[in-house]
């Protein structure tokens, strides 16, 4: 795997991720921004955070295996969410949680940088994910 995860003494042990990440692969996946709609292209979870979250999860597990890579090789996670509010971390870690046992995995915990935005491209999307990944 070329991705070790570290949370360095001195920062603040965060549960949702680690601080950061050491890549050692040679090639770089960068996966656009993922939103709730599944592979037709309809929209999931209309109104529903937790939905949404693990569609786009599952959006992005999708990209990264077409290139074959998966959650162990992302190296960082973007996650912008609209309107944001505390009151909706619980809601995108359960999101989170039922993607990663859909997917068989444990929940990823690489870097992540959560963004609150006034909207996305769709006024019916929630939230977008993006990856970069690094792959041998």
């Amino acid at each position: 795997m070329p991705i070790t995860l570290v949370n360095p003494e001195g920062l603040p042990k965060v549960d949702l991720y680690r601080q950061v990440s050491v890549a050692e692969g040679s090639r770089l996946v960068f996966v656009a921004g993922q939103v709730a709609l599944d592979a037709d292209g309809g929209k999931v979870g209309e109104g529903d955070v937790v939905a949404q979250a693990e569609q786009c999860y599952l959006n992005v597990a999708t990209a990264l295996a077409e290139v074959g890579a998966s959650f162990d090789d992302v190296a960082k996670l973007t996650v912008y969410v609209v309107d944001w509010t505390p009151e909706k971390m619980p809601l995108f870690m359960e999101g989170v949680a039922r993607a990663s046992r859909r997917l068989g995995i444990a929940a990823p915990v690489p870097p992540l940088t959560g963004i609150g935005v006034a909207a996305l491209a769709d006024p019916d999307f929630l939230l977008e994910v993006e990856a970069t990944a690094v792959i041998g």
